[in-house]
C-alpha cells in the first residue's frame, strides 16, 4: 500500500494539477486569440484611414494646383486684355479687364446643389467670360486691322507734284470747263506708282482716255491710277497697301508723264485729297 501510495498517488495528483492547469489556462488562450483578431482588424483599419488620407491630400492638393492655375490665367487675361485696349484706344468703360463682369437675372426658384468647390468654379466662370471678352475684342482689332489695311492712304509716286485737283478745271484739250474726277500728280516717266490700300485688281489695261489703267478695289472702295506707262499687275491679283502696281507714263488723254488718281466710292468719284498724304510715304513690297 505504501508502495502504492508513493507510486499511484503522485500520478493522480499530476494528473489533477495537469487538468486543472488545462482548465485554468483555456480561456487565457482563447482571450489572447480573439484580442490577436481585434488587433489585426484595427491595424487594417488603420491602413485604410492611412490610404483615404493620401488620396484625399493628393486631390487636396491637385485642386490646390489648379486653383492657383486659374488665378495665374486670370491674372495673365486680365493684362493683356488691358494691354490691347489701350493698343487699340479703346474707351476702358467698353472693355474693362480689372472690374468684375455685369452679370444679373432673377433670381431661380430651385437651383441646383451649391458646388462642392465654389472658389474654383467662380474661377472657372471668370476665365470663360475674359475669354469671351478677348474673343471680341480680337474680332474688334482684327476687324480695324483690315479697315484701316483697306482702306486708301498715303502718296502713290514717289515725290511729284499735284499739277490738277480734283473738280472744275478749263480742259487741256478743249480749252472749256471740265470737271475732272480726280487728281493729276506730276512725276518723272517709268516711276513706280504703288497701291493706296490692301486690295484686289479689278481692271489691269487700256481703256479710252484713260490709257493703261489699274484699277483696285477696296470693299466699298476703288482706286484708280491711270495714264501709265506699264502696267505690273492682271486682273484677280491681291495687292497690298505699298506694293507697286504700274509705271507712271502719258498713255492715252495726257499732256505729258503724270499720275491721273481716282477714288471711287460705290461707284462714284469722290474727291481723293483726303486720301492723300504726302508724309505717309508707301514703301514698296514685293509680291
Amino acid at each position: 500500500m505504501a508502495l502504492c501510495g508513493l507510486v499511484v498517488l503522485p500520478l493522480i495528483v499530476g494528473g489533477v494539477i495537469y487538468r486543472i492547469h488545462e482548465m485554468l489556462s483555456g480561456p487565457r488562450g482563447l482571450n489572447a486569440e480573439v484580442v490577436t483578431a481585434y488587433r489585426a482588424e484595427l491595424n487594417a483599419q488603420h491602413a485604410a484611414i492611412a490610404a483615404t488620407r493620401t488620396r484625399a491630400e493628393t486631390h487636396v492638393n491637385a485642386l490646390t494646383q489648379r486653383l492657383g492655375q486659374l488665378q495665374a490665367q486670370m491674372w495673365r487675361l486680365n493684362a493683356l486684355g488691358a494691354h490691347l485696349s489701350r493698343m487699340a484706344g479703346l474707351d476702358q468703360s467698353e472693355f474693362d479687364f480689372t472690374a468684375e463682369p455685369a452679370m444679373g437675372g432673377p433670381a431661380p426658384a430651385l437651383g441646383p446643389a451649391p458646388p462642392l468647390f465654389p472658389a474654383l468654379e467662380t474661377l472657372d466662370a471668370q476665365v470663360g467670360a475674359q475669354h469671351e471678352r478677348l474673343t471680341a475684342l480680337e474680332t474688334l482689332l482684327m476687324n480695324r486691322k483690315l479697315a484701316a489695311a483697306t482702306t486708301p492712304a498715303g502718296w502713290p509716286v514717289r515725290g511729284g507734284w499735284v499739277s490738277s485737283g480734283y473738280g472744275w478745271r478749263v480742259d487741256p484739250f478743249s480749252g472749256r470747263r471740265a470737271p475732272h474726277e480726280g487728281v493729276d500728280i506730276a512725276n518723272r516717266l517709268g516711276s513706280p506708282i504703288y497701291a493706296m490700300g490692301d486690295g484686289v485688281v479689278r481692271y489691269a489695261g487700256a481703256r479710252a482716255g484713260y490709257g493703261l489703267l489699274v484699277e483696285i478695289t477696296h470693299g466699298p472702295i476703288a482706286t484708280r491710277y491711270a495714264h501709265a506707262s506699264a502696267v505690273l499687275v492682271k486682273v484677280g491679283d491681291r495687292v497690298v497697301r505699298g506694293q507697286p502696281v504700274a509705271r507712271v507714263g502719258t498713255s492715252g488723254r495726257s499732256t505729258g508723264p503724270h499720275l491721273h488718281f481716282e477714288v471711287l466710292r460705290n461707284g462714284r468719284t469722290v474727291n481723293p485729297r483726303p486720301y492723300l498724304d504726302r508724309r505717309m510715304r508707301l514703301a514698296a513690297r514685293a509680291k
